[in-house]
């Protein structure tokens, strides 16, 4: 075989390490970007903050620059230039892509005259520390003691213990150096099954049901067909097949829907009962706050506790003075000083660059979406695409992306991510545009006023938008559906 050679010119165009950077900085939201911030201040002494800071409820002021509805021409030449749930929760889907979905995540489990039992928590501990605690209240060999605490270890953090017992003979005599049956495993996996929340240590939904309806302290005939219905019909259950479950117990209608309102009352994630189901829920801190002065919308960009950033006046004067000593030390030292002062300048006006970029990409889209601003009405939200506001400010596609990416707003009707206002476009039988999004308020409206004992299906539903105008395809309001996170109709269906 002959060897070829070719000569090819390629135009490529590479960003620079500040340019990388820079993207990196304009996806951040408010909360990571305070941790950035904090970071590059204990990596580099030549930059430090001003005497003033912003405090975290500063929404305003001069850091906050606002832009009213009608100044959009010298902020895109700029661009170019720079480049819930109620204590009634409904009986839905829970097993079939997850299982748990509309259970309360609290147990409710006692009667009026019932003993409370409450078991303190400390502030910063999770469920297994109050595990190991009430562990530590129990009769227990020393032998059992160390099993009980490798088997709290094996929790996980919805409240389960998934792997088999024989699984777990094998790590305490590896890690442990324990030799246990699988019969001793088992008793102090029941142990800990008595312990506090109710459901805690169960291998599967069924048992953490039972566990929890089993300790109920009033056995009401509710709470026997609750128990008769987990034990005995988990399947049916499951898959909401009623009628299946009325013939094999022999009860009435009227019984199934109470035993299966006490049902809906459990907690199928008895982990997140502790601490530490709220130290993982993340507080979202608006990135944007729009308002809406008489007609006037104007924007803000959240300050929070941002500080404001100078180049250390000390570094400056060291700089000075290297720079007129000629010997070798005193040049090292100045070009480790000078370099620390350019990477601060720049991280500085980076900043600035990224509190422009993100001002001007949202004012757009504020622009953009003008009507639903005004009036908060999701059927008056327009087709938008990243491309849409990338031509509008003269930004990349990339940019515009990396700005919607994890950034949320506070409007008038609430706070929503970035990401809500942007959707597709459809067409409507008169060829009309419109968006995604409002055919899937339309949809939303549908299923939530339908009949639950006969819910709607896809089919249904498409007929249903049809009538208005819209014609779309069955997978189409699948796939709608879905994204809404709302189950198939045979998974809506109650008594």
């Amino acid at each position: 075989m002959a060897l070829k050679q070719s000569q090819q010119l390629k135009l490529q165009q590479k960003l620079s390490p500040q340019q990388i950077q820079l993207m990196k900085l304009i996806q951040l939201p408010i909360i990571a970007l305070e941790q950035r911030i904090k970071e590059e201040l204990e990596e580099n002494p030549a930059l430090e903050e001003e005497n003033e800071h912003q405090t975290e409820d500063d929404f305003s002021g001069e850091d906050n620059t606002d832009f009213t509805s009608e100044e959009n021409d010298h902020e895109s030449s700029e661009a170019e230039e720079n480049s819930r749930q109620n204590d009634d929760i409904a009986y839905e889907d829970y097993v079939d892509e997850d299982e748990f979905s509309d259970f309360k995540y609290q147990i409710n489990n006692s009667g009026k005259d019932s003993e409370t039992r409450e078991i303190p928590i400390k502030d910063g501990m999770d469920f297994h520390d109050v595990l190991e605690e009430q562990l530590g209240l129990l009769d227990l060999s020393e032998t059992q003691y160390i099993i009980g605490l490798y088997l709290i270890g094996c929790i996980e953090d919805d409240g389960y213990i998934r792997r088999d017992t024989h699984s777990l003979v094998d790590d305490l005599a590896f890690t442990q150096n324990i030799t246990a049956t699988d019969a001793e495993v088992e008793t102090l996996i029941h142990t800990l099954q008595s312990l506090d929340p109710a459901g805690i240590a169960a291998r599967n939904l069924q048992e953490c049901l039972l566990l929890q309806l089993e300790r109920h302290p009033n056995k009401t005939r509710e709470i026997h067909h609750a128990i008769d219905i987990v034990k005995n019909c988990m399947d049916e259950f499951s898959k909401k097949h009623y009628e299946k479950i009325i013939r094999k117990l022999a009860i009435s209608e009227e019984d199934l829907k109470e035993a299966l309102h006490e049902i809906t009352k459990l907690n199928p994630k008895p982990g997140s009962t502790s601490g530490q189901a709220a130290e993982n829920v993340q507080e979202i801190i608006p990135d944007f706050v729009l308002s809406n002065t008489d007609g006037e919308l104007e924007l803000a960009l959240t300050s929070r506790n941002l500080p404001d950033l100078k180049i250390s006046d000390d570094y400056l004067e060291m700089l000075t003075r290297y720079n007129k000593e000629k010997d070798k030390t005193a040049k090292e030292a100045s070009g480790f000083i000078k370099n620390k002062i350019e990477n601060a300048q720049w991280f500085i006006d980076a900043l600035l660059q990224r509190k422009q970029t993100l001002l001007i990409a949202m004012n757009a889209i504020m622009k953009y979406q003008k009507e639903y601003f005004l009036s908060g009405d999701e059927t008056k939200l327009k087709p938008m695409i990243l491309k849409d506001i990338a031509e509008k400010v003269g930004l990349d596609i990339s940019t515009i992306s990396r700005v919607a990416n994890s950034k949320y707003i506070t409007t008038p009707f609430g706070t929503f991510p970035l990401k809500f206002f942007f959707s597709e476009s459809l067409s409507t039988e008169s060829g009309e545009e419109v968006s995604s999004r409002e055919v899937k308020k339309i949809l939303s409206d549908f299923i939530h006023t339908e009949d639950k004992r006969h819910p709607l299906t896809d089919d249904a539903l498409g007929k249903m938008l049809k009538e208005k105008g819209y014609n779309i395809a069955r997978r189409t309001i699948a796939k709608y559906r879905e994204q809404l996170d709302i189950p198939v109709a045979r998974m809506r269906k109650q008594i």
